[in-house]
């Protein structure tokens, strides 16, 4: 698989999808978008949630602030191009089937280039430009946990911003 052109791919649909989320939600006051993908690299989603969704009563706020699989806008935006990019990732998947170690550097480049995508998207302001603000970007993978400092990391170099120092707080009290 061409990496190159499967990061193009992905690149154009997460814009895609932001735009049609902002179109749609915009006045919901939209603080966070993010790409996902499952540990056996099948699928990349993109998800998206705004301030208006969260409870400011709910004990467990920072979770759901910054928790994917919990945002409303979650595999919503640009169905038809992440579907397409889904079912390039099986058909590569299926014919590889039985390699392990092929599986291990596939999976690492689809979640680097994802991530990569993101970072590129940040760097061109392209998210402050639809929204006149800052927005907490994530990428993160179902069922699936990161080593912390690699959680770290990827906050770190996709937020630059008041989310960052929010988040790495709230990691700070992981496990207490």
């Amino acid at each position: 698989m061409d990496f190159e052109i499967l990061k193009q791919q992905i690149e154009t649909a997460a814009k895609k999808a932001f735009l049609e989320m902002y179109e749609k939600h915009g006045d919901e006051q939209i603080y966070s978008f993010a790409l996902y993908s499952d540990e056996g690299a099948m699928t990349v989603c993109p998800a998206t949630n705004t301030l208006q969704m969260l409870d400011e009563d709910d004990d467990d706020l920072l979770y759901y602030k910054y928790e994917p699989a919990e945002w409303t806008y979650e595999m919503e935006g640009a169905n038809e191009d992440f579907n397409e990019i889904c079912t390039r990732l099986r058909s590569e998947l299926d014919q590889n089937s039985e390699n392990d170690e092929w599986f291990e550097d596939f999976r690492t480049r689809l979640y680097t280039a994802c991530i990569e995508v993101l970072e590129k998207l940040k760097n061109e302001n392209f998210f402050r430009q639809i929204t006149g603000r800052d927005i907490f970007l994530i990428f993160t993978v179902s069922d699936y946990e990161f080593e912390k400092q690699d959680l770290k990391n990827i906050i770190i170099s996709l937020n630059d911003n008041e989310y960052k120092r929010e988040y790495l707080e709230w990691m700070d009290t992981w496990g207490n």
